[in-house]
């Protein structure tokens, strides 16, 4: 019974990892408009009710879809921050934040399932259903490379930030809770200034993929080493081999 069952369990996962597959298939072929239901099914060759056995939505596909791709993307950047010391947190930094930009400029389709708007009718909170937990633990492996490296600057070099009071209030109370979320190590002013600094770097990257910074630059890659120059100056480091 016990080898039918793992049996009937490794063939469940393979269907269930086929099916992101086939996700993923049409998100690069034809964009995100074209993965549904239907068209996965039909890539399968099986019918749309028989992927409702696997997923309840076509919503919960993408949750387990997006959580595949989180995990991708984190690995691509552990790979690039593990060559480096463990006591070079910025160099580490560095690598890390250079990865994810090429990772996202290679994977076009990909960064902007993850990280952008979401396909019509859909929202890029979590389903309540199947793959909602998973991509919550995804999405929080890929922040903790970030969120781990700028702790440890703050420890080991300390950085100019604004007193508890200088900051709005508004925005306060938001930072205090995603501070105890993160363990309640870092002031206040400390989570502001790495929420900045991931806006910038986010939305730099966010615009080179969307092709939003055409207008006035042939060569995107210069402004973002720029634009991590300047974070480094925030946080009054240089930037390695400066």
């Amino acid at each position: 019974m016990t080898a039918i069952q793992n049996r009937r369990e490794r063939l469940r996962a393979e269907a269930d990892a086929e099916i992101r597959q086939a996700a993923r298939r049409l998100l690069l072929a034809e964009g995100p408009t074209a993965v549904t239901l239907s068209a996965i099914a039909r890539e399968m060759g099986m019918t749309a009710p028989g992927l409702y056995r696997y997923y309840g939505s076509l919503g919960a596909v993408l949750d387990a879809l997006r959580a595949d791709l989180y995990g991708e993307l984190t690995h691509h950047l552990e790979e690039a921050r593990d060559v480096l010391s463990p006591e070079d947190a910025l160099a580490r930094l560095m690598a890390v934040s250079r990865a994810f930009r090429l990772w996202s400029v290679s994977h076009p389709a990909e960064f902007g399932l993850t990280f952008g708007a979401p396909p019509p009718g859909l929202s890029l909170r979590s389903s309540l259903g199947k793959g909602a937990s998973a991509l919550e633990a995804a999405g929080g492996r890929f922040g903790a490379v970030f969120e781990s490296l700028f702790a440890q600057l703050w420890r080991e070099h300390g950085f100019p930030i604004r007193p508890d009071n200088d900051i709005r209030p508004a925005l306060r109370s938001q930072l205090h809770e995603y501070a105890c979320a993160l363990g309640g190590t870092l002031p206040l002013g400390a989570i502001e200034v790495f929420l900045s600094c991931w806006i910038t770097l986010y939305g730099t990257v966010a615009m080179e993929v969307f092709g939003h910074l055409g207008f006035a630059l042939t060569d995107a890659e210069a402004m973002f080493e720029s634009q991590l120059e300047m974070l480094a100056g925030r946080l009054q480091l240089r930037v390695p081999g400066e």
